[in-house]
């Protein structure tokens, strides 16, 4: 099961551009597949939200059951957002990569963002082994998972974050990632340099929130092959919430739940179909 949906996957990095939605509960899990999206990625940010956390704040064990349960919803390959891997030392990443593993995904990322503000990005070759490190993990587990590396510059607020993610990113295609990803790069010009440095190897792009002039036609002009939402839904979702219940609070009034989705065609999007 696992081979085949890595397969299909892959498959999907080798041309063109898709979208790669990102559900944070198996509800939503289920919805993106019958929309038809061709694959799915879980979301840290919007897992941790969902639990009353903050981004990162959700034990490794806690995520890795997550990961397994939208996994386990759905017969579409799911791409973990594994964080850091949640270790520094390479050897702890490879470790977890192959507890990751276990969960049946089809794809994870690793990021370089130690979370700290002193010193917010690895050190480069700290960085890279640990690129490494999960690339030997999958390679020797023969399961062909996609393995995505993350260079967090934009999102740290590096000085210079084009610079930063075009020497890191084209180091971590060499020490082995599949595809490439710089969360929070908008500029056309900047993506073009970064799907240009890495090619022939993927490039994901982030769109929510600081991005969203851009379309889908428009990235793949770009050459990107992925576009990932984020916590973009997650986000979504929790902003038609606080504006209903704030109205609620605030004005009393409940005309903020007007456009809500019909009970009715969601008991019918998970009803159990009889075999």
């Amino acid at each position: 099961m696992q081979t085949s949906a890595t397969a299909k996957f892959r498959a999907l990095h080798e041309s063109g551009c898709f979208v790669l939605p990102n559900p944070w509960d198996i509800g939503t899990a289920k919805y993106l597949e019958r929309l038809g999206f061709k694959a799915l990625a879980t979301t840290s940010a919007g897992f941790a939200f969902s639990r009353g956390k903050s981004d990162g704040a959700v034990p490794r064990d806690d995520m890795l059951a997550h990961i397994r349960e939208i996994v386990e919803a759905t017969l579409l390959p799911v791409n973990a957002d594994f964080m850091t891997g949640y270790a520094d030392e390479p050897e702890d990443v490879a470790t977890n990569v192959r507890l990751c593993l276990a969960t049946g995904v089809a794809g994870l990322s690793i990021e370089d963002n130690t979370g700290h503000t002193d010193a917010p990005l690895y050190e480069k070759n700290l960085a890279i082994e640990r690129i490494r490190a999960a690339r030997a993990a999958i390679d020797s587990s023969e399961t062909g998972v996609v393995l995505t590396g993350r260079c967090e510059a934009w999102l740290v607020r590096d000085p210079d974050p084009l610079h930063t993610a075009l020497d890191r990113l084209t180091a971590y295609a060499e020490a082995g990632a599949d595809c490439l990803y710089a969360p929070g790069v908008s500029n056309p010009d900047e993506i073009a340099q970064i799907v240009k440095a890495v090619a022939p190897k993927p490039v994901n792009v982030l769109v929510s929130g600081f991005n969203l002039h851009l379309t889908v036609s428009e990235l793949a002009d770009l050459g990107v092959r992925r576009i990932s939402v984020g916590s973009g839904f997650a986000l979504a979702a929790w902003g038609a919430f606080l504006r209903a219940a704030q109205d609620i609070k605030t004005n009393g009034t409940f005309n903020l739940l007007a456009n809500n989705a019909p009970s009715s065609d969601l008991n019918e999007l998970f009803r159990e179909k009889p075999l």
